[in-house]
């Protein structure tokens, strides 16, 4: 069984707080035509250096009934600044147009297997994973950006065309677990798309 969820496969539940105070699950989000599930977090510079062109795709997309969530499943003990408090002011000060939830116990990160922030997740109208992987190719300098991989995945989508490009390395920095080192890494989590040897 890999570590991260294989394409076609359906989202695994989830019931969890939002910095709005209201509990989400999988089931608010029925009526969207996309759904877009990211693990993300407060203070990762390669999250802090592209949410605005995340906020641009989630905005151009929201009249094509597309729903973005994001979840912060990052451990406040290796990085206070992840706590829920602070994602309440994060929301507060910049508004995204996304519900940002906490996935404190991070049983919602293992069972996607989500690898860095931000990773991306893109279910279609019948919940299949049709997309994995990274936003951008330069996710913490947005004026070094040549390919945005979610609008792409997104365009083809609502146009009816099948993905082209179903799959490819999340870029940022690893999910914080609990108990374990900044840069741990679950021993099972691998690349999605094998690197070519430089």
């Amino acid at each position: 069984m890999p570590f991260t969820l294989p394409l076609g496969s359906k989202p695994p539940y989830f019931s969890l707080k939002g910095t709005d105070g209201k509990t989400y699950s999988l089931d608010d989000f029925n009526s969207a035509r996309l759904l877009v599930i990211f693990f993300t977090c407060n203070h990762c510079p390669y999250v802090t250096g592209s949410d605005e062109v995340t906020r641009t795709t989630a905005e151009n997309y929201l009249n094509h009934g597309v729903r973005f969530v994001g979840i912060n499943s990052n451990s406040l003990e290796t990085v206070p600044e992840d706590s829920f408090g602070e994602m309440v002011k994060r929301m507060e000060e910049k508004r995204f147009p996304w519900i940002y939830l906490h996935d404190d116990t991070q049983e919602v990160a293992r069972a996607f297997g989500a690898l860095r922030t931000p990773h991306f997740f893109v279910f279609n109208e019948e919940r299949h994973l049709i997309y994995c992987g990274r936003g951008v190719d330069s996710p913490k300098d947005a004026k070094e950006i040549k390919v945005n991989d979610l609008e792409r995945v997104l365009a083809e989508s609502i146009s009816g065309k099948q993905v082209s490009i179903p799959l490819t390395n999340p870029i940022g920095c690893n999910v914080k677990w609990a108990g374990k080192d900044a840069k741990w890494m679950p021993p099972e989590a691998c690349d999605l798309v094998p690197r070519e040897e430089s």
